[in-house]
């Protein structure tokens, strides 16, 4: 349970008297084990209090059904949803056959109004279970948002350390076979200035390889079939297998007709085999050379996103903490959706708590990748506005209803399906934005273009010492 049922400020039992006294108010019902009394998301729902049995209160927690609490008799179901008009943030329903006394909610209103003593238990206890559920289901956002950088993470991991580890079996063969084709060409005799020709086109080639930018399909399918048919035409065995590792290493078949004029036919075979073995062995180098450099980027940006190993306030880069996210967040950004920068190089350094801005920037971002189906457009701009640092994070979805735009920084409002979303990603950016950095968040939105405008102090007057969000 996310509940502790023994907090009696949270869970207060009405004595019996007090039962009987709200009888006048509402109607007793009779429930069977699974019937529902009210459904998370709600807007018309009443108070109820348990009479007999035992009645369920559970709420969708990252797609997973979860167990708030068990109220027995005595105790009572309602939130100041009640009183305001919102939507229920959990759902109840019976356990096993039970009994329950519903109060409509005008009824419930005139209760509070007349009786001030059970208003007071009923409405602290009301506050303080919205208070724990937030303060409990918070961190667990902070979790599940964990989990998913973690898994995007392992993702973007796993790719270049599944190439290395390929490139790095591949490499052993290669090796393995290029002493014995090295023998083979040495008993071949080449002159000095035959050996200079190979050394200086495999030379070439190793230099284009890693330079030279890639081919279109097109273009290297028709220069493989050139080689291809030139190493059939000088029978090189199995010349067709050499085509893919020549092109990547820019040989043309004017410089094999240069290498074949020098060898002769007797040493051309062994010396193409030779080459093409080598040229291959330098590739497969770089393919690791490449993974390993992206694992050791994809660590860095971890690092530096959470701050690790360094004082929680500091003065940061803003761009930098940007940047760590979109390199976070890449295996859903590749997917379809282009981001299009527009910073200010001109900003100074801010002072802030640099781990907890890019839980912002993470919420922000991916609500826009969400908003775009993943295929979409992404604007990130920042610029600086008197003693402020601006982030506009932008995206061309399906926009906010303007209705709702002015709630949807409230704890538990989401427009997400019930178990899609909890509903606290941005209260958790807007308490880090306004409560901990002093700083302003707003939201502008209509079909096609939605702006999240984020403003940060570049110095704060004082760390902020209120709890973390």
């Amino acid at each position: 349970m996310l509940h502790d049922p023994k907090q009696v400020t949270l869970f207060p039992k009405l004595p019996d008297e007090v039962l009987q006294e709200m009888k006048h108010y509402g109607t007793e019902i009779q429930l069977e084990a699974g019937d529902v009394l009210f459904s998370e998301g709600d807007k018309e729902y009443n108070f109820h209090v348990v009479l007999e049995g035992e009645i369920q209160i559970t709420k969708f927690v990252g797609g997973e059904k979860r167990l708030l609490t068990i109220h027995h008799r005595g105790e009572f179901m309602g939130e100041l949803s009640l009183l305001t008009g919102a939507g229920t943030i959990a759902s109840a329903h019976a356990a096993i056959a039970s009994r329950v006394l519903r109060i409509e909610r005008d009824a419930f209103k005139r209760i509070i109004a007349e009786c001030s003593p059970l208003a007071d238990v009923i409405l602290s206890a009301m506050a303080g279970r919205t208070k724990d559920v937030e303060a409990q289901l918070r961190q667990q956002e902070k979790l599940a948002a964990l989990g998913k950088l973690s898994a995007g993470l392992a993702h973007e991991l796993n790719n270049p350390a599944a190439a290395g580890r390929r490139a790095a079996g591949q490499l052993r063969d290669r090796l393995l076979n290029s002493q014995a084709l090295a023998l083979r060409l040495n008993a071949e005799c080449l002159t000095t200035e035959q050996l200079e020709v190979l050394n200086k086109i495999q030379h070439q080639g190793i230099v284009c390889a890693t330079t030279s930018p890639q081919l279109d399909p097109l273009t290297r399918s028709d220069r493989e079939d050139a080689i291809a048919d030139w190493l059939e035409i000088h029978d090189v065995n199995e010349g067709w297998k050499f085509a893919p590792t020549f092109v990547n290493a820019g040989l043309d078949t004017k410089q094999l007709d240069t290498l074949a004029d020098c060898l002769g036919a007797d040493s051309l075979s062994p010396a193409l085999t030779w080459l093409e073995a080598t040229l291959a062995s330098s590739g497969l180098l770089d393919e690791i050379e490449q993974s390993t450099a992206r694992i050791s980027q994809l660590v860095k940006a971890v690092k530096a996103y959470s701050y690790m190993d360094q004082a929680p306030l500091q003065d940061i880069d803003i761009h930098e903490g940007i940047e760590n996210t979109l390199t976070i967040l890449a295996h859903k950004l590749k997917k379809g959706v282009v981001v299009n920068r527009q910073y200010d190089q001109s900003l100074p350094r801010i002072c802030a708590y640099g781990s907890e801005l890019n839980q912002v920037w993470t919420n922000l971002i991916d609500n826009a990748i969400d908003a775009t189906g993943g295929k979409g457009n992404i604007w990130i701009r920042t610029w600086r506005e008197n003693n402020c640092v601006l982030v506009e994070i932008a995206d061309n979805g399906t926009g906010i209803p303007t209705e709702i735009q002015s709630r949807i920084f409230e704890p538990f409002f989401t427009t997400k399906g019930v178990g899609e979303g909890s509903g606290l990603g941005l209260d958790i950016a807007y308490r880090i934005v306004v409560k901990r950095h002093q700083g302003d968040i707003r939201v502008d939105s209509q079909p096609g273009d939605t702006r999240f405008r984020v403003h940060l102090p570049i110095k704060q007057s004082s760390p902020h010492k209120e709890e973390k969000p």
